[in-house]
C-alpha cells in the first residue's frame, strides 16, 4: 500500500475503540493463564516498558513498519522479535517518552520526526514481570535506520500488506517451563516467527488497521 493512501486512512484511527482482549485472545499462548496465576504477587510490583509500532514509507513509497531481533543473551527475551522500545528509566517523563527514546536508541530514528497516532492496550509479560505499553506512530520520510549493536541483532522491515494478509498467521511449537511442547498462534513476518506478547500487540494493531484500510 502506498504510504500516502495509508496516511489518509490511518488519520481516523484515534476515533476507533480499542479491541483489546478480543484481539489479544487470538494470539494467546495456551499456558498464559497458568503463568498469570503463578505471578499474582509479582504483578503488583511489575515493571513498565514502552514500545512503538512505527510505520513509514520505504524508498518505493510503500508502507512498512519496523521490528527488531534482539541479541542472544542470558535473559527471557533473548533472540526474540519485538517492537523497538524498552523499560522506563528515571529520566523519562512518561511512558511515551520511554517508547520514543528507546526507539531512537535502538533503530536510529530521530524523535522529532515521529508522530504518535494512538496508544493501544497494555500487555503483561509474565516471564519478565513487565507491563508493556505500545503506541502506534508514523514518520513521513524514509528512515535511515541505524541499529544499536549492543541490543539489536537485526532490523526487520515488514510490509504492511504482508502483515495484514491472514496467510501470515501460523502456529509454532514451543517448549513450556513444564517441559511440555505446545502449539501457540504466531505471525510469520519476513521469515521470522513472532509469538507471545509481541504477537498479541500486533493482533490488536492489525484489527485496528483492518477497520480503516
Amino acid at each position: 500500500m502506498k504510504f500516502e493512501e495509508f496516511l489518509k486512512s490511518v488519520s481516523k484511527i484515534k476515533n476507533i475503540p480499542l479491541p483489546a482482549e478480543a484481539s489479544h485472545f487470538k494470539m494467546l499462548p495456551p499456558f498464559r493463564q497458568e503463568l498469570l496465576k503463578k505471578q499474582e504477587e509479582a504483578i503488583k510490583n511489575a515493571k513498565h516498558a514502552g514500545v512503538l509500532a512505527l510505520f513509514y514509507p520505504d524508498e518505493s513509497e510503500q508502507t512498512k513498519f519496523i521490528l527488531i531481533l534482539r541479541k542472544t543473551y542470558k535473559g527471557v527475551h533473548s533472540d526474540q522479535v519485538a517492537f523497538p522500545g524498552g523499560k522506563v528509566e528515571k529520566q523519562d517523563k512518561s511512558i511515551l517518552d520511554t517508547a520514543l527514546r528507546e526507539t531512537s536508541e535502538e533503530v536510529g530514528v530521530t524523535i522529532e520526526t515521529i508522530q504518535i497516532l494512538k496508544k493501544v492496550s497494555q500487555v503483561y509479560i509474565p516471564p519478565s514481570n513487565f507491563y508493556v505499553q505500545p503506541f502506534i506512530g508514523i514518520t513521513e520520510n524514509t528512515p535511515q535506520f541505524k541499529k544499536q549493536d549492543s541490543e539489536v541483532e537485526a532490523l526487520i522491515e515488514v510490509d504492511l500488506e504482508h502483515f495484514l494478509d491472514d496467510q501470515s498467521l501460523i502456529t509454532k511449537t514451543v517448549a513450556t517451563s513444564y517441559s511440555i511442547e505446545v502449539e501457540v498462534p504466531a505471525f510469520k513476518l519476513n521469515n521470522h516467527v513472532v509469538w507471545g506478547a509481541t504477537a498479541m500487540m500486533l493482533s490488536e494493531i492489525k484489527d485496528l488497521l483492518k477497520q480503516l484500510l
